[in-house]
């Protein structure tokens, strides 16, 4: 049985688990720094992460007031975890084993990028950190420790995959990659061995286009272009970061008569893999005709297999994750038995201050010596009067005895009104 945590941790997550890529894109939330300030009102800590198959919202507070918080937020389809529950979940997700292509490497940037993000908020404590931070670290040990990403898939690997398991070979295809950021280059890192006739890469800032394509040998694109190479290109397989989409239904339907021969009934059939999110193709374009749409949604069947090939990865890493769990919970009660110390030495510190002064002012203030040498005698008091309390203290809290803990707490700075209690 799993002990408990100290930290009232909650977790809202939906992800390619429940939900289909609409679903999660309606449920992301596309101001994240507006959505972090209101969240903070509510929470010691936030963070919040979003991904092509995923949002996580991560905070410091009970879980039925995350509940409360996101359905004011209009948000629903949401598994909410806690306490122990909620940290595994946090460790499995950085693990990788709980991405839709097991062992994914991605998922450890996004994090730290989510965590930065909140730390230049302003909306993270010490305790939420420390839990981020340890999952991060768990990820990278279990990938050192297994070989759960060996030959790592990618999301954007995945989508060369499928793209050569609908043509059957993509040697001497044309492909047209829509976006430079780290998806675009994993996309390209993947296109790179396949024998393509042309890689052509397309960014909203072109020099970003044109770094990536000298890097693979391609060739950049403008995106004003788009849609000219899109007419050249068996394949398009679109990863923006844009907050719409690029891909609209009017000039892709114009594009697709270009790709029709005078005497052909039909445009020669194109290739759109979207994986960005929110989506990068404006609804409705898959019944242009000669449109073939594939999403998020389409590669679970590559990473049913991913999951198949690593099944024994996962189980050794599950293993990692449970012995990682319990250091993780006992640093979590040791952090809390500081925040348990700091009020009780507060409280002393208040008192041995005024007790201080007031012999100061009994023997005169008038020796300098006299009064550093009672300074750090009523310190060194202090510590050795509190020395027995803090072990025990310390001592509950790593066994998880946190009531016990507190009780020894309010034991000294409530004085007599404890007893009477």
């Amino acid at each position: 049985m799993d002990e408990p945590i100290p930290v009232p941790l909650s977790i809202a997550s939906l992800s390619h688990h429940h939900a289909d890529v609409a679903a999660i894109e309606a449920f992301r939330f596309p101001d994240e720094g507006a959505f972090l300030c209101n969240a903070h009102e509510r929470f010691k800590g936030v963070v919040l992460l979003q991904t092509c198959n995923r949002v996580e919202v991560i905070v410091q507070g009970e879980h039925s007031v995350l509940d409360e918080f996101l359905k004011g937020q209009n948000r629903q389809g949401y598994q909410i975890y806690e306490g122990i529950d909620a940290l595994r979940h946090l460790l499995e997700l950085a693990s990788g084993i709980d991405s839709m292509i097991i062992g994914e490497d991605q998922i450890i940037g996004q994090l730290r990028r989510a965590l930065l993000i909140s730390q230049e908020a302003g909306v993270i404590n010490q305790m939420l950190q420390t839990c981020v931070e340890k999952a991060i670290h768990v990820g990278v040990q279990v990938r050192r420790k297994t070989q759960i990403n060996r030959g790592a898939v990618s999301i954007g690997s995945a989508a060369v995959t499928l793209a050569e398991e609908l043509l059957g070979s993509l040697e001497r295809r044309h492909i047209l990659v829509v976006g430079s950021g780290e998806m675009g280059v994993l996309v390209t890192k993947a296109l790179a061995a396949k024998g393509l006739s042309a890689i052509y890469v397309a960014n909203r800032t072109y020099e970003r286009a044109v770094a990536l394509a000298n890097r693979i040998g391609g060739k950049a694109v403008n995106l004003r272009e788009l849609y000219h190479y899109l007419t050249l290109s068996d394949v398009v397989i679109s990863c923006t970061s844009a907050p719409h989409p690029i891909i609209h239904c009017p000039q892709l339907k114009d594009a697709m008569m270009e790709r029709q021969w005078p005497l052909d009934s039909t445009p020669r059939p194109i290739i759109l893999i979207d994986i960005a999110q929110p989506r990068d193709v404006e609804e409705g374009a898959e019944e242009i005709d000669g449109v073939r749409l594939f999403t998020v949604d389409h590669l679970r069947t590559i990473s049913e297999n991913t999951l198949q090939l690593r099944k024994g990865e996962v189980e050794q890493a599950q293993l990692i994750i449970q012995e990682e769990l319990v250091h993780c919970a006992k640093l979590l009660r040791r952090m809390s038995a500081d925040d348990m110390l700091a009020t009780l030495y507060t409280w002393a510190e208040s008192i041995r201050v005024r007790e201080r002064d007031r012999a100061l002012n009994r023997i005169g203030a008038g020796d300098p010596r006299m009064a550093a040498i009672l300074d750090d005698l009523t310190r060194v008091m202090i510590k050795k009067l509190l020395a027995d309390a803090t072990y025990a203290i310390r001592l509950y809290a790593e066994k998880g005895e946190m009531e016990k803990a507190q009780a020894l707490v309010r034991a000294f700075t409530e004085g007599n009104g404890f007893f009477e209690g």
